[in-house]
């Protein structure tokens, strides 16, 4: 796993969703599907619960995500069902390729440290709870891609690489698992940055 992918915060790691599916590649990713398995109601407390599959030449590997208002960001909020699909996607991603540490994406938000039990202490310690992000981190996860950084998406695909829309977008796809415009701001600097290099390639 590439260490820009790779997030410390108070002495704690996390796997970036972006560096799961890229070392996912790298280890010969053959296909990647997901399932809804429940829509968000008031009756369920607006919890969105999705299903991934994700196959590799290892094996094929297995994780579920939810996602609610009491786990996400404000923002995020909106988006229960897709965040719920990048939880179960980081899930299953992380045991495909052995990672042990909990990927950003699937941290859920806000959580006080006073709930947290003595098992789910002894847990952390082996890399394999949930951990609640500190601000910046969640604010990394959070924040959603600028119309500036979109807009220089696309020009310089297009105007340097000679990439259509839809090419940029199945790039994109390929690489971070949706489209330009469902970007963070840091995918989409990061995104930013790979087209920039293939400029200069």
């Amino acid at each position: 796993m590439k260490k820009e992918f790779i997030i410390e915060r108070q002495g704690k790691s996390f796997v970036l969703y972006a560096g799961l599916l890229e070392e996912a590649h790298a280890q010969g990713l053959k296909r990647i599907e997901t399932e809804l398995l429940q829509i968000p109601t008031p009756e369920n407390g607006h919890v969105a619960i999705c299903k991934a599959t994700v196959q590799t030449e290892k094996g094929t590997f297995t994780g579920l995500g939810d996602a609610s208002p009491e786990n996400v960001s404000k923002l995020m909020s909106l988006h229960l069902i897709r965040m719920a699909e990048t939880r179960a996607k980081a899930r299953a991603l992380r045991d495909a390729v052995n990672v042990g540490v909990a990927a950003l994406e699937e941290l859920a938000e806000d959580e006080p440290e006073s709930t947290r039990t003595s098992e789910a202490d002894s847990l952390e310690r082996d890399n394999t709870a949930e951990f609640a992000p500190s601000t910046e981190a969640r604010a990394i996860s959070a924040r959603s891609i600028t119309e500036k950084q979109l807009n220089a998406i696309y020009a310089i695909a297009q105007n340097s690489l000679n990439m259509s829309r839809e090419e940029v977008d199945e790039k994109c796809q390929s690489i971070y698992g949706h489209s330009p415009q469902e970007l963070t701001r840091w995918e989409a600097s990061r995104f930013i940055d790979m087209l920039k290099a293939d400029r200069v390639a």
